[in-house]
């Protein structure tokens, strides 16, 4: 994946929260760890209805932090199917946020997440046929 320097997000709404002071760095910005939690709740919200059920994460293969986050953003992932494999999900996680009192949303962060569909004993399992 690249960084693309699009002006609209690719993906649906799959996530929308603001950023607080209780999820920040050292330099009072958004962490990135908060940032990338709440793409992988977007990422496996889209997955889990592909898959009819359980899924959980197995790797993320990129993740680009584009522009730092500020305290009180409206933070919205957008996810888009990417591949699906037999058991496995490729799903393209982009970051948009829209800053306080500002109509313009930027792009801060995208990145591939792999997840994988599971039964409920935690064993990979088939994504269902059609998806």
């Amino acid at each position: 994946m690249k960084a693309s320097s699009s002006s609209a997000p690719n993906g649906e709404l799959a996530l929308r929260v603001i950023a607080l002071d209780k999820d920040t760095n050292s330099n009072g910005d958004i962490y990135a760890g908060w940032l990338m939690s709440q793409m992988d709740l977007a990422a496996a919200s889209m997955a889990g209805r592909i898959a009819k059920g359980r899924t959980a994460t197995v790797s993320v293969k990129q993740l680009d932090f584009l522009s730092p986050v500020r305290v009180g953003a409206e933070v919205s992932c957008y996810a888009r199917m990417v591949n699906i494999g037999t058991s496995s999900m490729h799903i393209e996680v982009e970051v948009w946020t829209r800053d306080n009192h500002q109509n313009t949303p930027r792009k801060v962060t995208e990145g591939v997440f792999v997840l994988v569909a599971i039964d409920d004993s935690g064993r990979i399992r088939a994504v269902p046929a059609g998806e």
